[in-house]
């Protein structure tokens, strides 16, 4: 995602790093804007601490006294991101909105967070993420071991009711493989494990492990490793200047209608509104 900021002409004096720790994005942003002040969200008070610990430098470090500043915050409603008049120029946010329960009012507190002309950039996965496991369980009868992932198309409309201008979602499919059953479990485990609504709340027995083992081996492709896909998402959209929305009044006081009157600016089509 990064080398799409290339195309980017803003350079940003503000940013937000949304999610920072788990996004691993804080180097990346460090060398392509290292002026810029950054605002750090994190999700919980664990990886606040975490990612504070990241950016701490010796004193005799450069990077200490030329880069920009730094400030986290936790992840809440009432969050001090950014005052609306000196808002970030952008919102960066690294694989993490699939596990946010309301992506469109995360939209528009990224919206707000923004200046004009501002803009987001993130990437989260898609629905073709895992589709391998999910037939696994299906034939087995199970629940589904992911959560309903959203498709771009669906978070380009979001964008746009939240306030944005001109989104660009696009997205690629990674493969990823095992040579047993065993790792790519313990490596689905230390991504998340399953964060499906309908997964069992119970322990599951050595029984079900096994039985789970052996159907994956379906998964086993001619290079004799087991293969799961991932679909990663991609989008970024701007801030636009806002506009008065068709058939909104404006009130204007009867003096300043009849200065405009004098000064011509009262003709034509927009009079009255």
């Amino acid at each position: 995602m990064a080398e799409r900021l290339e195309i980017i002409r803003l350079k940003p004096e503000r940013l937000i790093d949304w999610w920072s720790f788990l996004g691993a994005g804080a180097e990346l942003l460090s060398t392509a804007y290292p002026k810029a002040q950054r605002l750090v969200v994190e999700p919980t008070p664990a990886l606040l601490a975490r990612s504070k610990a990241a950016w701490q430098r010796p004193w005799w470090s450069a990077a200490r006294w030329t880069g920009g500043s730094a400030e986290a915050v936790l992840d809440a409603i009432d969050s001090p991101l950014a005052e609306p008049s000196t808002g970030a120029q952008l919102v960066w946010a690294n694989m993490m909105l699939h596990f946010v329960v309301d992506p469109p009012a995360l939209f528009e507190r990224w919206q707000r967070a923004l200046g004009v002309d501002g803009f987001v950039m993130f990437s989260c996965l898609g629905p073709g993420t895992l589709r391998e496991l999910r037939a696994v369980y299906q034939q087995l009868g199970w629940p589904a071991p992911t959560p309903g992932f959203i498709d771009m198309h669906d978070l380009g409309d979001m964008l746009v009711h939240a306030g944005f201008a001109d989104p660009v979602m696009d997205q690629e499919t990674l493969t990823l493989s095992w040579d047993s059953q065993q790792a790519l479990l313990a490596e689905l485990h230390a991504l998340g494990g399953n964060t499906a609504p309908e997964r069992a709340r119970g322990l599951r027995t050595p029984r079900w492990r096994a039985q789970l083992e052996s159907a994956l081996e379906a998964l086993r492709g001619r290079d004799g490793r087991l293969s799961l896909s991932f679909e990663v998402a991609y989008g970024h959209a701007f801030k636009a200047a806002p506009r008065l929305r068709p058939g909104e009044e404006t009130t204007v006081s009867l003096d300043d209608m009849r200065a405009m009157v004098r000064s011509g600016r009262g003709a034509g089509p927009q009079a009255g509104r």
